[in-house]
């Protein structure tokens, strides 16, 4: 077994290399329909305002898409380079589950996005509305099948172990496990609201400064966005209180920890705690009385949260990350979902484009999808704790022997990779937003004779 340092350091290497992979994707499948939707309404009507929007976004995608693919192959490596043990003992079923992706998802998104991004102008357009689909197709089967494998270390099913390693006696029950039916759903449309919300925000800063020329833009994709929302953030609320209430029965201590309560005394909703983890107790703590209870569905206010001292302690998460992950999800998601009602209703006053309070509170909602994102995984990836297979393989078991040096210079080496990333990214979207979309006028008429496809 490795060392607790070497656990914890590998532990935080591949949670940043997750987080930092999962900002990609959160937005890019979101982005990628908009894209497809896009391109195909400009071949149908003729708008030049959707071959704009169709050129704009293709550039933010673009980025965001090869940074994406590059942070999860790295993932993948770091299976067998820090996780070795781990990868030896799920090989059989979560090496095949990635393989599928690979073999479906990025063959397909490999295959149509050259397509997508340089032939614009070059090949017919419904050939160009043609290879849109197929990479939005290609991202929502990515989601699908890492959905599938993540669900299935957080629920297994559907396996035996034989010498150390699980393998599949049922490839329907370990691909579609009782985890995923909840999961996937909240995930896809965690990422759908989370482009939603980046696109309202960039198309609402337009809107504030008056840029002329970007106005129809903004309007048009400011007005999709909000409709979006409008539309899913009430279903994703719903969505992820069955996810919640089902991982509540399954992990019952990933509930105990996010509700921050040690003893089965309270019927209140904690806002605020400060845990001490070796006596068992909160040190501080700030609740709404019997908004606890409320939450968990007895109305009458009075039945108790349950505690995690239910919990043997070798067995329990981590309360301060479980808690404050479920925290940034659920706040977040609170505001989304009043700024998604306020922005209807000021679409039935007809004030949507002209509120500029409103405008600018949506300029900062811009990363809230991504921030609920990011909260989300800390919940169901911390809460899973110390397991890395829940029940059947615990995560101080799964780490390859590596030197405690190995480790230190691999997880600076990340940071400083991944934040040197992340600051280009940023500065390449704040440069595109403050060029603006390129006037556009209907080409479809200007098409090369020749075009190829």
């Amino acid at each position: 077994m490795a060392s607790s340092s070497v656990v914890e350091l590998s532990r935080w290497q591949f949670a940043i290399t997750a987080i930092f992979h999962m900002t990609f994707p959160a937005l890019t499948v979101g982005l990628s329909l908009l894209l497809a939707v896009a391109y195909t309404v400009y071949v149908r009507t003729g708008n030049p305002l959707y071959l704009q929007i169709f050129r704009f976004w293709k550039k933010i995608f673009a980025v965001g898409f090869g940074l994406g693919v590059v942070a999860g192959t790295v993932m993948t490596f770091e299976f067998g380079l820090n996780w070795g043990i781990y990868a030896h003992a799920v090989g059989p079923v979560i090496g095949v589950t990635i393989g599928m992706e690979v073999i479906t998802a990025f063959f397909l998104e490999a295959g149509f996005i050259g397509i997508m991004l340089y032939g614009d102008g070059r090949v017919k357009p419904r050939t160009m509305a043609l290879a849109s689909w197929m990479v939005a197709a290609g991202t929502l089967l990515s989601t699908t099948w890492i959905l599938s494998a993540n669900s299935w270390m957080q629920d297994p099913a559907g396996y035996t172990e034989v010498g150390g390693q699980f393998h599949v006696t049922d490839w329907w029950q370990v691909l579609l496990n009782p985890a995923f039916s909840y999961r996937f759903p909240h995930m896809l449309l965690a990422v759908l609201i989370s482009a939603s919300w980046f696109v309202a925000g960039i198309s609402a800063w337009y809107l504030v400064k008056r840029r002329a020329s970007a106005l129809p833009f903004a309007r048009r994709t400011l007005s999709v966005a909000l409709g979006v929302l409008a539309i899913l953030m009430p279903v994703q609320l719903y969505a992820g209180d069955a996810t919640a209430v089902f991982m509540g029965g399954h992990q019952p201590a990933k509930l105990q920890a996010f509700e921050g309560n040690w003893k089965t005394d309270n019927n209140g909703y904690n806002l605020v705690v400060i845990p001490d983890t070796d006596k068992g107790k909160n040190d501080f703590r700030v609740e709404i009385p019997h908004l606890g209870a409320v939450i968990g569905h007895d109305l009458t206010g009075e039945a108790k949260v349950p505690g995690l001292l239910q919990t043997p302690a070798d067995e329990r998460p981590n309360m301060w990350s479980a808690f404050y992950g479920f925290r940034a999800m659920y706040v977040t998601a609170l505001a989304m979902f009043a700024t998604a009602f306020a922005g209807l209703v000021l679409r039935l006053r007809g004030r949507l484009f002209t509120s500029p309070r409103f405008l600018r509170w949506l300029v900062w909602m811009t990363p809230a999808g991504v921030i609920a994102i990011t909260g989300g995984w800390i919940t169901a990836e911390t809460g899973r704790q110390p397991w890395v297979v829940y029940g059947k393989l615990r995560t101080a078991d799964a780490v390859s022997h590596l030197s405690l040096t190995e480790a230190a210079l691999s997880l600076t080496g990340f940071v400083l990779l991944y934040a040197t990333l992340l600051t280009i990214w940023i500065r390449y979207i704040v440069r595109t937003v403050k060029a603006g979309p390129e006037p556009v006028t209907d080409l479809r008429t200007a098409q090369p004779e020749a075009s190829v496809v």
